[in-house]
C-alpha cells in the first residue's frame, strides 16, 4: 500500500468502522490509543457478543441449580472483565495474522498494524499481557471452568486462518465466541450437562446470523483477494440462510431453557422461554431490514445484536427471581 493510498482515518489514527466519537479517540491517553484500537475498545459490540453467551450460561446454571448469590455475581463480573480482555487479545491475534489482508481491504486498512501505528512485536506483547490478566481472573473460577478456559484457546487460535481454507469461517467464530456459555455454566455448576451444550449450539447459530450480515460489508473486497465467507457463499440466497439461522437459534435456545428449568415452576419456565422468543422477534426485525448493498445499514444491524442478545439475559434474570 502506497502512502498516498492511505485512508483519512489512518492519518489521525482512527479506524474506519469504529463508533463515531468513541471514548478511545476522545479520552484515552494518546500513547495507549493504538493498543486500545487493536483490542477494539473503540468498537464495544464485539465484547458484548463475547460476553452475552457467558451470561446466558450463568443464568441457566442458576436456574438449574437454584444458586447464584455472591459467587454468581463474581462470575458475572469476572466474565465481563474476561470478555473485554480476551476479545482484545483475540482481536490483536487476528490483526497480526491478517495484517497483509487488512491492508488490501478498504474497511480494515486503517487498523493499527497495516496503518503503521503498531509493530507486530508490540502487538504480540500486548496480546500476551491481556491474556495473562484474563488467566488470573479465570483462576478464581471452578476447576471445570479453568480447563474449559484453557481449551478455548484452540478455536481462538484457529479462527483467523479459517477464511483461508473454508467458506464457513463464521462457524469457527461461533465456536470461539460462544465458548463462554459452557465456561460460565461450569463456573457455577461445577460440571457440564446437555443444557449448556445445546445453548452453545444456539449461540453458534446466532453467530452465523450476525456475522454473515457483517461479512456482506467486505464481500467485494474478499472476492478480489480470495478470502472466503458465508456472505460470499450464500450470495443472493443470504436472506433464506439467515432465516434458517434465526429458527435454529430460537429452537436450540428454547430447548436449552427447557432442559435447565425442569425442576422449576411452570411460571419460571414460561418466563425464561420468553428470552429466545423475544430474541427471535428481534432477529426477524433485522432480517426485514437486511440489504446486502447497504454497508451502513449492515453495520447498524450487526451492532443491534447486543440488544438481541440481552433479551434472554433479562428474561432469565426475571425467571430466576420467581
Amino acid at each position: 500500500m502506497k502512502a498516498t493510498d492511505r485512508m483519512p482515518e489512518a492519518e489521525n489514527g482512527t479506524v474506519a468502522d469504529a463508533v463515531a466519537n468513541n471514548w478511545v479517540d476522545r479520552l484515552a491517553p494518546r500513547p495507549t490509543r493504538p493498543y486500545l484500537r487493536l483490542s477494539r475498545a473503540d468498537r464495544p459490540i464485539g465484547t458484548w457478543l463475547l460476553l452475552l453467551p457467558c451470561w446466558w450460561g450463568l443464568l441457566l446454571a442458576a436456574l438449574a441449580t437454584g444458586r447464584f448469590g455472591w459467587e454468581g455475581a463474581w462470575i458475572a463480573l469476572g466474565c465481563a472483565l474476561g470478555a473485554f480482555l480476551m476479545r482484545g487479545a483475540g482481536c490483536t491475534w487476528n490483526d497480526v495474522t491478517d495484517r497483509h489482508i487488512d491492508g488490501s481491504v478498504a474497511r480494515t486498512r486503517s487498523r493499527p498494524i497495516p496503518s503503521g501505528q503498531v509493530r507486530v512485536v508490540q502487538a504480540l506483547i500486548w496480546m500476551a499481557t491481556q491474556s495473562l490478566i484474563s488467566l488470573l481472573i479465570l483462576l478464581t473460577f471452578d476447576w471445570a471452568a479453568i480447563w474449559l478456559g484453557v481449551l478455548s484457546l484452540l478455536p481462538v487460535a484457529i479462527y483467523p486462518f479459517a477464511k483461508r481454507f473454508t467458506w464457513w469461517p463464521q462457524v469457527f467464530l461461533g465456536l470461539a465466541f460462544n465458548w463462554g456459555a459452557l465456561l460460565a455454566w461450569a463456573a457455577l455448576a461445577g460440571s457440564l450437562s446437555w443444557a449448556p451444550v445445546v445453548l452453545y449450539f444456539a449461540g453458534i447459530a446466532w453467530t452465523l446470523f450476525y456475522d454473515t450480515i457483517y461479512a456482506h460489508q467486505d464481500a467485494e473486497d474478499d472476492a478480489l483477494i480470495g478470502v472466503k465467507s458465508t456472505a460470499r457463499l450464500f450470495g443472493d440466497r443470504s436472506k433464506a440462510w439467515l432465516r434458517g439461522f434465526l429458527v435454529a437459534t430460537v429452537l436450540l435456545m428454547g430447548l436449552a431453557v427447557v432442559l435447565a428449568t425442569r425442576e422449576r415452576s411452570v411460571l419460571s419456565l414460561v418466563v425464561a422461554l420468553g428470552g429466545p422468543w423475544a430474541m427471535g422477534w428481534h432477529m426477524a426485525w433485522q432480517l426485514s431490514r437486511f440489504d446486502a448493498s447497504d454497508n451502513a445499514g449492515l453495520l447498524k444491524l450487526f451492532r443491534s445484536n447486543r440488544d438481541a442478545g440481552l433479551l434472554p439475559v433479562l428474561f432469565s434474570a426475571v425467571a430466576l427471581a420467581l
